[in-house]
């Protein structure tokens, strides 16, 4: 489509989507292209209310030539597999601490890679399977095959055979998603895997180089090291962009002291294959200026992801595109007042993340067919979480973007580290752990962020973010009773601010 800027659409009551909902003349009332969660429980929700919804999907094998079922990337490729190899190496670790607590373990515990993807696997294929049944059962027809717009009412359908059907709707709901970048340098996209390759590799990755600081970059490189694979993370700037950059160094520095190596700042030039079998990368550091070269097994790239928006025939239909190729959108609807858009595919406030998408695909069809013109995705204050080795939750806005909005003087910054209970008998670090909350102080001190480094960080960030979503101040947090001993306790009682001096280390209980 064409590349405009359209930042203004967010603030548009909406572009006039009225016409006939019954005998409109089209294949269908509603086609969904993309069957990821967004497209699911899209589709899911509209055919309560309407009788001809269809969902094409269609995956395209990566560069490395893996492919997977009906469920999208977080079922297949992302966050599902990712938990499941994450939890892996967190019980390798607890084997080890166990010793401590009075267990035997006779031996140094070995890990068997193709036992644990082909575990992760079967359970990614139990859901493919269960996601077809819900359809069916839901009477929302799936169509495995790869969708083109030709006009703004047509697609052409092309299966895996190459046969090509054309099919029309009333209203259409793009959520594509988005696919691994690679970088433009000789060798990435022949020799190297990326998240669409890492969850399904049939041998284990030995001596890894994982190229990118994304969460996705710094959760594959967490967990390969926790079982025990010699891996190193190649960093061309910051840590997590867009996120907390004291969280975000906080995370390198632990992940650094419990093994993964990092070299920082550099950018991969060239790989080759050697006869060997193994890669070789050459790299150029921005310390010395130089290009320096290593051999690994592995070459994983994490450097962020395109959205699926160039392929699909967008130009034939006026949909507008930001810079980034992203779709815009006003409320899910583009620019095209019968196309909408949700999930990764678009400029959306709320980040790339699975509940963001379902949410959106769900209340667009009770918006749409639903009778409820009123309810609208909320993309402010999104819970998320890092999942790694110590795992980082946050909610709300980072200390630089409170600043940057507010003004330093007017925000205050609680903070507090702290050591979980279960670390002292098997002697983890004192200080590793630490939360903060950053408050607007001319608003009662309302909490504008949420940040906690910590075991389990999803389940505490998840709780909390409730308050945060109703507005809580610190005085809230601080009535809260906490549940002891936990690490989610820390939240309720902390008193050290940034701006006194005084040292957040904890001490005692």
């Amino acid at each position: 489509g064409t590349i405009v800027s359209f930042h203004q659409m967010s603030n548009n009551p909406g572009l006039d989507d009225s016409g006939p909902e019954l005998n409109h003349g089209y294949d269908y009332d509603l086609l969904v292209i993309g069957g990821g969660s967004g497209g699911l429980s899209c589709s899911k929700e509209a055919v309560k209310y309407i009788k001809k919804v269809g969902v094409l999907d269609f995956v395209m094998p990566s560069p490395q030539g893996t492919s997977w079922g009906l469920g999208g990337t977080c079922v297949n490729v992302g966050c599902i597999p990712k938990k499941l190899m994450h939890q892996a190496s967190l019980l390798g670790k607890l084997i080890k601490d166990s010793t401590e607590y009075g267990w035997d373990v006779p031996t140094e515990p070995k890990h068997d890679w193709n036992k644990m993807v082909d575990a992760v696997q079967d359970y990614i294929h139990s859901l493919n399977f269960g996601y077809r049944v819900q359809l069916r059962d839901k009477t929302v027809q799936y169509i495995n095959a790869y969708a083109k717009f030709i006009d703004p009412h047509t697609i052409i359908a092309t299966d895996r055979k190459g046969t090509e059907t054309k099919l029309s709707a009333r209203r259409f709901v793009i959520c594509t998603g988005g696919r691994p970048k690679y970088p433009e340098i000789p060798g990435a996209k022949e020799y190297c895997i990326s998240s669409d390759d890492i969850f399904s590799l049939s041998k284990p990755p030995g001596k890894t180089l994982v190229v990118g600081a994304s969460y996705v970059a710094l959760e594959c490189a967490g967990f390969l090291v926790g079982l025990g694979y010699d891996t190193t993370v190649m960093v061309r700037s910051i840590l997590l962009r867009g996120f907390d950059q004291q969280m975000s160094e906080m995370i390198g520095e632990y992940m650094k002291n419990h093994g993964t190596k990092f070299i920082r700042p550099a950018t991969p030039t060239e790989i080759t294959k050697l006869d060997s079998g193994k890669l070789l990368v050459k790299y150029f550091r921005e310390d010395d200026k130089l290009i320096h070269s290593e051999e690994y097994d592995t070459v994983l790239f994490a450097i962020g992801r395109d959205p699926e928006t160039h392929k699909i025939g967008l130009e034939t239909t006026g949909v507008k595109l930001a810079s980034n190729g992203k779709i815009l959108i006003n409320n899910e609807q583009t620019s095209v007042p019968h196309i909408y858009a949700i999930g990764d595919v678009t400029q959306n406030p709320g980040g790339e993340l699975t509940p963001v998408a379902i949410q959106a695909g769900r209340y667009l069809a009770k918006r749409l067919f639903g009778k409820q013109p009123n309810l609208y995705m909320d993309y402010t204050n999104v819970p998320t979480t890092v999942f790694t080795p110590l795992e980082y939750g946050a909610c709300g806005l980072s200390e630089e973007q409170a600043i940057q909005k507010y003004g330093e003087s007017n925000i205050e910054v609680y903070h507090s580290n702290f050591k979980p209970l279960e670390w002292t008998v098997s002697h983890g670090e004192d200080n590793a752990c630490y939360a903060k909350l950053i408050c607007l102080i001319p608003e009662r001190e309302k909490v504008l962020g949420f940040h906690f480094l910590g075991p389990n960080a999803g389940e505490v960030t998840q709780g909390f973010a409730l308050g945060i979503k109703l507005g809580a101040t610190k005085l809230d947090f601080d009535s809260t009773i906490g549940i002891h001993p936990t690490v989610a306790e820390e939240i309720t009682g902390m008193d050290k601010t940034k701006r006194s001096g005084e040292s957040p280390l904890k001490t005692g209980c």
